[in-house]
């Protein structure tokens, strides 16, 4: 009689390959998507800023159009500064960063002062949702690390391999 089929220790071999794929190939998928969060953020953080310092080349201020970041500490509403930048300077401001946290923007000085802003700050304050005041400028391998973009430049960035 010819039987035709796997046998167990064929089968459990099959199982214990596909596990180990899974085990390799799992952690380097959340990784990914971790990154690719952070790029998305860092992305819209430069459209919002390439919209702020596209006016700001025409007016001369950030201000009188939006925690802190080295004295940049004036909270900016994101309603306030869409309705400034929208659609002359951007067609659309990202509100939101790659977690679904609202990003946070600030000047130096009050917007709608009269006193003219020549500094401003976007924060994305990460996965936790919690800016850190003792963050320290540069890149990070830092996963949950905020990002800071301050005029023109990023300050504080994930860069590297992601540690958790």
């Amino acid at each position: 009689m010819n039987k035709k089929g796997f046998t167990l220790i064929e089968l459990l071999i099959v199982v214990a390959i596909v596990g180990i794929l899974a085990a390799i190939a799992i952690p380097n998928y959340l990784s990914a998507i971790v990154r690719s969060k952070q790029r998305r953020t860092m992305v819209d953080m430069r459209t919002i800023a390439t919209a702020w310092e596209s006016r700001a080349i025409e007016t001369n201020h950030y201000n009188a159009a939006a925690a802190g970041y080295q004295g940049i500490d004036q909270p900016v509403g994101l309603d306030d500064l869409e309705g400034v930048l929208t659609p002359t300077y951007a067609k659309r401001i990202p509100k939101f960063d790659g977690w679904s946290h609202p990003f946070l923007c600030f000047t130096e000085t009050a917007w709608g002062g009269g006193t003219r802003a020549s500094q401003y700050a976007i924060i994305s304050p990460g996965a936790d949702n919690t800016v850190d005041p003792s963050v320290l400028p540069g890149p990070t391998t830092n996963y949950d690390c905020d990002i800071i973009f301050s005029v023109g430049v990023f300050l504080v960035y994930p860069e590297g391999v992601q540690q958790q």
